[in-house]
């Protein structure tokens, strides 16, 4: 196909055009979301589906939908609320926590509230941003720019560890075993409620049709991306309980989506629902204790605690461990102090 594809940047507008694609003259009748699929890159039927459904896909300037059949010579152009920005990552001299590192990989325990990666609204002072620092010439994957050495990623307010690529052969290497699902990955959360027993949570992960933020589970596979959760309880802690996730695939708030599904929400998690008191007293004294826990950790309890993958270069498998934070310490031994007094007071 011969389609003219370009990049344009408007200035001045509410809206701000991203592609623009202009459609052979032999381009048999189709529909739009089948067309723009091998044309967007990166971009599932769903995210364009759901593109067109909020009125970002135009064809000849005007809103269509989904089932719109696209034609010769019309003018497609994808909008969006913010303006385009370049790929290009600026160094910034931002410290990074090295849990390890050698010639091939490099093990990064992130703190919470850092951005992983630079994108809309957080361009600046990412990890990425203090990786292109610190290291030149990281490797990026095949539409993946903008983000050099990164394989995986774990959200801003989740603490933990992450994999980086030093150089290609590290990258394809890894990237090959996150695709086979053979990474270890382990993660200690905090969630609501009293988990009966150990168990397995899986589903269709997709974006939920009433909160484009927030990640829904569904039985259905045309709205999400297969997803496997183990899930083992670690301490009761009364209202709350201490678990361990270890994760088959790693979808876009794969855990935090699967506890809230199972009637669960991770502790303090505002995007899920856990920033509220979902089990306990009425009493403002439980009250004021929960608020003072939130207070302590304001992010959802959430480390990804464990990693483990065979390393490219020693071809040998390798593991590695990053403690609690404190501030996930500090809300556990409130817990634990909680529980225990409540404990003396029904002697």
């Amino acid at each position: 196909m011969a389609e003219d594809i370009e990049l344009i940047e408007q200035d001045e507008q509410d809206l701000y055009e991203h592609l623009r694609i202009v459609v052979d003259k032999g381009q048999s009748l189709l529909r739009i979301d089948k067309f723009l699929m091998h044309r967007v890159e990166n971009a599932s039927r769903n995210r364009i589906q759901n593109a067109i459904d909020l009125g970002n896909v135009l064809v000849n300037d005007k809103v269509i939908k989904s089932s719109y059949k696209v034609k010769p010579a019309d003018v497609i152009s994808v909008v969006l609320p913010h303006p385009p920005r370049d790929t290009e990552v600026y160094p910034e001299d931002i410290p990074i926590n090295i849990a390890y590192e050698d010639d091939d990989v490099l093990i990064v325990n992130k703190e919470p509230g850092m951005v992983v990666h630079p994108g809309y609204n957080n361009y600046t002072g990412t990890l990425v941003n203090a990786l292109v620092h610190h290291f030149q010439q990281l490797p990026t994957m095949p539409g993946n720019d903008g983000r050099p050495g990164l394989i995986h990623r774990i959200d801003k307010d989740t603490s933990g560890l992450l994999v980086i690529s030093k150089n290609e052969r590290s990258m394809s290497y890894l990237a090959k075993q996150f695709f086979d699902h053979t990474i270890y990955r382990k993660y200690i959360a905090l969630v609501w409620g009293d988990v009966a027993e150990d168990g397995t949570v899986t589903g269709y992960i997709g974006r939920s049709h009433s909160d484009r933020r927030v990640m829904s589970v569904y039985d259905d596979e045309e709205k999400g991306k297969w997803s496997v959760t183990h899930y083992k309880v670690l301490e009761r802690l009364g209202y709350v309980t201490l678990i361990e996730c270890q994760l088959e695939t790693g979808r876009t708030h794969q855990i935090r989506a699967h506890m809230k599904h199972i009637g669960h929400p991770l502790f303090s998690d505002a995007t899920y629902g856990g920033d509220k008191i979902l089990k306990g007293t009425v009493f403002t004294k439980y009250k004021q204790f929960v608020d003072n826990c939130f207070a302590l950790m304001p992010r959802q309890a959430l480390h990804a605690q464990s990693l483990g993958f065979k390393h490219p270069a020693q071809k040998k498998q390798v593991s590695f461990e990053a403690p609690l934070p404190a501030d996930f310490v500090a809300v556990l031994e409130k817990w634990r102090k909680y529980v225990a007094t409540a404990n003396h007071d029904n002697l």
